[in-house]
């Protein structure tokens, strides 16, 4: 990876060629920015700025994170459900992400035989890449485990699948979810859990709405 001195110096450049009155405010935003290799909030700067006893309001960090997005010293990445990051770009390297839906972890990776994919793939339609990203959302090794055991439907998040292993509580509760078509070994995916008072869940290529309190007797395991 470029050298952050390097990158450092450069900027600086840049920012006395087109911005002096502010420079000096911006690279203290910036060595905050490169001390860090993970991708970070505006909240999460401006802690990282309190720590060095830098005082600067969200506004002005995200107005000088603008300026280094400019420059092309970073990117600003809009992810699912998740407040705007920014990560350091790095000339010469390109990456994807592995996110997580549940605790929001950002895995960074890289595949030369993907880019050749991707590439291949371009010159078939032929189509000329100028950028690109791939973001793969997904549930991280430390979340599994935290969820490998049984639980309740009502607890899952949109986007995940699971087995149905058990359906407690009474005959007419398990009779309803029959009924739906909802049986011990089926998998279902979550669609949502903002539907009113229940979730939606996709059974094959079919959406079933489910009360959470029928949710709960719905005893699933991650697939």
């Amino acid at each position: 990876m470029p050298h952050h001195s390097h990158e450092r110096e450069n900027l600086k450049r840049l920012l006395l060629q087109n911005e002096p009155v502010f420079y000096e405010d911006i690279l203290k935003v910036f060595d905050a920015f490169q001390a860090s290799e993970d991708h970070v909030t505006i909240e999460e700067l401006k802690k990282k700025l309190q720590d060095k006893g830098i005082v600067l309001d969200e506004r002005t960090i995200q107005d000088y994170m603008s300026k280094i997005v400019e420059f092309g010293f970073a990117i600003k990445k809009e992810f699912k459900d998740q407040p705007a990051k920014f990560e350091h770009r790095h000339l010469g390297f390109h990456h994807d992400h592995l996110i997580c839906i549940r605790c929001n972890k950002i895995v960074e990776f890289e595949d030369p035989t993907l880019e050749d994919l991707q590439e291949q793939i371009a010159k078939k339609h032929g189509f000329n890449i100028l950028h690109h990203r791939m973001e793969i959302y997904g549930i991280c090794e430390d979340c599994r485990h935290k969820i490998r055991d049984l639980m309740p439907l009502n607890m899952a998040k949109p986007g995940e699948k699971y087995v149905v292993k058990e359906i407690v509580g009474g005959r007419m509760a398990r009779l309803r979810l029959f009924s739906m078509g909802i049986r011990p070994g089926d998998i279902l995916e979550v669609i949502s859990d903002s539907v009113g008072d229940g979730i939606v869940v996709a059974r094959g290529d079919t959406r079933l709405a489910i009360g959470k309190g029928m949710a709960q007797k719905i005893m699933v395991e991650l697939t």
